[in-house]
């Protein structure tokens, strides 16, 4: 069992992971922003920890995982579209990355990035789209992941939905090229989280997946090896 901090801790996807992560045995930490968001994950057994991380330095940082004990960091969190441009590339690349560097200083055993299918600096968004900044930052912080020596997991979800949990399917086709749904319900990824957690053969791979049939264990006990979401 492991301690595992989650950064985005009040996310819609991390909200419903954490409960899985403390039924699983696992100490939980959820980096949130604001005090009153700390109840709620109270209720699902995770200790809130309270700070701004896009304000938080590389040292900073690295002192608040030592401080946490973190064995396991989940990076959950976004700017989700909103403060423009200038705040995605701050929170979704420039942040992550400054993460990246804590996690490596501080003695962090595994990071877990939560990414989207079809991530990669081939991501095919035009650069007048809403999604390109974002594309842009994700691309480049998976980039520094798959480089930064940590024992790293990517997942890539689909189009991420209220739906009801389900099986996946390791896919790498992304929604603007294939014909299919890449529908992926956040319960779905919150029980891929946890999974990711218990499996360590997992580490050094990206695994870009949709809801489908497949159990999830055996799913990504299955997944090949490589970096790619696509």
């Amino acid at each position: 069992m492991a301690r595992v901090t989650i950064i985005g801790g009040h996310g819609k996807v991390a909200l419903l992971a954490e409960p899985l992560l403390v039924d699983a045995g696992h100490e939980v930490s959820g980096i949130i922003r604001t005090e009153s968001q700390s109840a709620d994950l109270m209720a699902r057994g995770a200790t809130p920890v309270v700070t701004d991380i896009a304000a938080l330095t590389v040292e900073q940082m690295t002192e608040l995982f030592k401080e946490l004990g973190t064995e396991v960091l989940i990076w959950s969190a976004g700017a989700g579209g909103v403060g423009g441009t200038e705040r995605t590339y701050s929170i979704d690349r420039d942040t992550a990355i400054r993460s990246m560097d804590a996690a490596k200083a501080s003695g962090v055993k595994r990071y877990i990035m939560v990414s989207y299918l079809g991530a990669g600096t081939d991501h095919g968004i035009p650069a007048d789209h809403g999604f390109y900044a974002y594309a842009e930052a994700k691309a480049a912080a998976d980039e520094y992941l798959r480089s930064s020596g940590l024992p790293f997991t990517i997942l890539g979800p689909g189009a991420l939905t209220m739906g009801e949990e389900s099986g996946i399917e390791v896919t790498s086709a992304p929604a603007h090229e294939s014909t299919l749904s890449s529908d992926t319900a956040r319960a779905t990824v919150a029980r891929v989280l946890t999974a990711t957690v218990a499996d360590e053969s997992t580490v050094g791979k990206a695994i870009p997946f949709r809801d489908g049939n497949t159990p999830v264990a055996e799913a990504l006990a299955a997944a090949p090896e490589g970096t790619s979401l696509r």
